[in-house]
């Protein structure tokens, strides 16, 4: 349950609009910073269904930076990953009711920082590169492992860290990556909003209305976002998100460890 005070209310705003002004600059981010830091406030998996409307609203948002010609001719060419990941967020779904709340604390940290270390570019990490270079090949048998576990992952975290970085080895520029991002999560995103109904993840329609509430601070944080994208830096936008990412997966560790 949400908390109802109104200090409360006010960081959960906060938190929404911080997480759109991060995916507006950096084309992506908003699932996995606003559901870091709500759990961090309220419980994870709570967290994580709070964030499936707001998701969908932001990626609709971005989706709009695709024309019409690059939307049909990317659906078409990444079609398999948009449809092997509905499945797998599906399935996700389901799992998310029965994890509890410590494991995918600390389960959301450990992503947190995974993705931290798959796209940093200070320290190599070993067996990295022979890895992207073996499964992040565009395929269709790349595309439906990557989108089945990643929908799966992402199903129950709102953290699609395969998915993104899949999406980042293809070669696209800057701004059709914005926009690709954007186009497979709205699919997804569309079938989740009616799957944690019929699933039964909301607890009430108090935190459903809430829900559709945020979708106002996410919308406008991303349009600020998207306002500084070309004044700010390809190296200060990738800072920004991963130093964001770093302190909130340590806190997430350290929470679920009963530290914090």
């Amino acid at each position: 349950m949400l908390p109802t005070v109104t200090v409360a209310h006010l960081l959960i705003v906060a938190i929404i609009l911080l997480a759109g002004a991060v995916s507006g600059v950096a084309g992506f981010g908003f699932a996995v910073v606003g559901t870091m830091l709500l759990a961090t406030l309220i419980d994870p998996a709570t967290a994580v269904v709070f964030m499936i409307v707001p998701v969908f609203a932001t990626n609709a948002a971005l989706a709009r930076e695709l024309s019409s010609e690059q939307l049909r001719s990317c659906g078409t060419r990444f079609a398999p990953l948009v449809l092997a990941t509905v499945v797998g967020t599906i399935v996700g779904m389901i799992a998310l009711r029965e994890i509890p709340q410590a494991p995918l604390t600390i389960g959301l940290g450990v992503l947190s920082l995974g993705f931290v270390a798959t796209v940093q570019r200070r320290v190599s990490v070993p067996g990295l590169g022979v890895a992207k270079s073996t499964c992040f090949v565009e395929s269709v048998p790349a595309m439906v492992g990557i989108g089945a576990v990643g929908g799966a992952i992402f199903g129950g975290t709102n953290v699609g860290v395969q998915l993104i970085a899949y999406l980042r080895s293809v070669d696209l520029s800057h701004s059709l990556f914005v926009g690709v991002v954007a186009m497979v999560f709205l699919g997804v995103n569309g079938v989740r909003v009616g799957a944690a109904a019929a699933l039964g993840l909301y607890p009430d329609q108090w935190l459903f209305v809430l829900s559709l509430a945020a979708v106002i601070p996410a919308v406008a944080g991303v349009a600020v976002g998207k306002r500084v994208r070309n004044a700010v830096s390809e190296a200060q936008r990738r800072g920004l998100v991963l130093s964001l990412l770093t302190i909130i997966g340590v806190r997430l560790l350290l929470g679920g460890f009963g530290v914090l």
